[in-house]
Formats: structure tokens, sequence, C-alpha cells
């Protein structure tokens, strides 16, 4: 489905009265009739559809160019909501909602049949979270309906931390986006699968991390999970490559010496050369690309996981053939952050 206009609206987090503002009643009520409008959360942001209608749920899939039996994550706005959409919650999953919601994490659980069959893309279980970001709940609380919300970008590309990346990447394929500013996190919310009961399985790192989890489930609780080839993954970001820029990624292991040889072999061939790096590099490092973009601090991953799509698409708009990008440490939200760029960079 085309649209002559996408509409853009603005609103402002902190505004007192966000909960009966025109734009979240408006937006709320072209989502219950079966629009699908792109919003922020403090992760990335969110396209979203009413879960319950089919309709809605092929709008987004027709508008991202988003695979089939890549499940949608539904959005909800109390924590109380995961009963009406879950058949028998098992502890475990209601513990950590308890810890974590609302926040950054997705939970797995066994789905009740009250949503389109085409959110969970036919599993028998359902994605779940409560977004930790005034206009999302506003905005679920408005539209009356769970939201279904994968990232509002073009399906493979870096997930959208503004609205002008929304803009950029589906004008003219949604009905509207609400702008509020920057995401925070700027990285996806972590996914784990509860559904057996009695150990949680990271399908997705993201801002909880493994040993944030470990407080609640117990360490040697919590493992890491993957998705084989023929089957339908339970969670986005696990089967399909995701988060990359038009020009090829690479990843730099050994160090800045490698990465200034190799820019300059891509030079030599006449290739624009893009470099991602950390405030400690960048200096080191100017001379040696014909772009050089800091991701942030390496000893505040934080601020490389915020800043990470936008200086691929920074990259991406440099002009660059090629994007080179130093490696970070697992620990904490690395895992999360590496996640990312090895999706994004296919192997290479």
């Amino acid at each position: 489905m085309s649209y002559k206009h996408t509409k853009r609206w603005s609103v402002d987090n902190n505004d007192p009265l966000l909960k009966v503002h025109p734009v979240i009643t408006e937006a709320g009520v072209w989502i219950s009739d079966g629009e699908v409008v792109a919003f922020p959360t403090e992760t990335v942001y969110g396209l979203g559809g009413n879960a319950c209608s089919d309709k809605a749920i092929e709008r987004i899939f027709a508008a991202k160019g988003r695979p089939v039996d890549n499940p949608l994550i539904v959005h909800i706005s109390t924590v109380s909501q995961l009963e009406e959409l879950s058949e028998n919650v098992p502890d475990l999953a209601k513990k950590l909602a308890g810890a974590f919601w609302p926040g950054p994490l997705t939970l797995i659980v066994p789905k009740k049949d009250n949503l389109s069959e085409k959110v969970s893309a036919g599993l028998s279980t359902i994605a779940v979270r409560m977004p930790d970001h005034p206009v999302a709940l506003a905005l679920i609380e408005a539209a009356g309906v769970p939201i279904a919300a994968p990232s509002a970008n073009q399906s493979g590309k870096p997930s959208p931390t503004r609205a002008e990346h929304v803009m950029h990447d589906l004008n003219g394929k949604i009905a509207g986006v609400i702008d509020s500013g920057t995401s925070g996190y700027g990285l996806e919310s972590t996914v784990v699968d509860c559904s057996s009961g009695d150990k949680v399985w990271i399908l997705r790192p993201g801002g909880v991390t493994k040993e944030q989890l470990e407080t609640i489930a117990g360490k040697g609780n919590v493992e890491t999970a993957a998705v084989k080839k023929a089957e339908t993954p339970k969670a986005p970001g696990m089967k399909y490559r995701h988060y990359a820029p038009e020009a090829p990624l690479v990843l730099i292991e050994n160090g800045i010496a490698e990465l200034k040889s190799l820019a300059r072999q891509h030079q030599e061939k006449g290739d624009h050369v893009a470099v991602l790096t950390t405030d400690k590099h960048q200096y080191a490092l100017n001379g040696s690309a014909d772009t050089v973009i800091s991701l942030g601090s390496c000893t505040d991953l934080i601020t490389v996981a915020s800043g990470l799509y936008e200086s691929l698409r920074l990259a991406d708009e440099s002009g660059a053939d090629v994007i080179l990008c130093e490696t970070f440490s697992r620990r904490g939200i690395g895992e999360a952050i590496m996640n990312r760029l090895e999706k994004a960079a296919s192997g290479r």
C-alpha cells in the first residue's frame, strides 16, 4: 500500500498531558483502525500496527519488505496485559517482567488465540514487551489494543533512532510517524525465550545483559540460543541479514595497524573508505581514510550502542564504497553491539 504523504507529528516526551495529547489520540485511532504508524521507544523507533488485525500486520510486512516467517514483538502498556496475551505465563517470565519492565526486554511465552496469527508467524509462542518510553506507553493506551511493532526501517537496514531515519526508509509506505527526538539505548531489546518455564534462552542480546538476567534467573539458568536455517525463528534478528548499511561492512579484529593497512589497500583501488572507531583512536586514524566517524568511548559502550545505527547511516551518506569498523569487548552491552555488527557484516 502506498500513501501520497506520510504524516509526521511532533510531541514532547515531557508533556504532562501526553496521554490526552491530540497527536497521541489521532495516532491511536489510526492504529486501532488498522493503519501503521511509526513511534519512538527507548530502544529504536518501532513500526506499530494493531496486533489483533491481519490487515495491519500485512501492512507492516509490506512496508518493511520483511519476510513473513520473521515474527513481530507485541508491545503492551501494563504488566498485567501479559496474562491477556499468554496462556499459562511461566513463573520465571513473571519474575523477569517484574524486574525489567518497563524496559528493553522481550519475553517469549505461550500465546493465546486473541492476536493475528501473522504476528507470531504461526508459532505457538508470542514475543511481548513493555517499552520504557512515555510516547510509546501513551500510544498503546490510546489505541486500546496491543501494538505489534518491529523496527521502523526497510528490512535488513540499520534500525532508526530518529524520525528522519524512518522518513528516509518508509516515507510514502506508512500512514505516519510520531517524532519525539532521538531514541535511548539505540539497540533493540534483549529477546529471551521463557516458554519452557525453567530456563532462560537469549535469542537476541540487547539492553538487558546476560549478567542482569542471571540476577533473577540464577547463574547457569541463562543460555544463548541460535536458529537453524530451516526453522522459523522465535524472535526477530535471528535468521536474516539485519542492520546492514548499503556499503559492505568489514570488522577488524587485530587493531588499528590492520585497519590502516586495509583502508590504504581500498584507497589504492579508488574506493571511498569510511572508518568507524572510538574516541581513543579517532585522531590516530585521521588521514588514513576518507571519512572517520567516532562511535563513542571504548570505556563506555553504552555510548557506542546508542550511536551505532546513526553512524552506519552516516557512513553510507558519506559515499563510502566500504566501511571498516573496529571490534569491541563482549562484556555487558558489548555482546549486543557485536551481535549487530556481525549481522551487518555478514561474516566479513
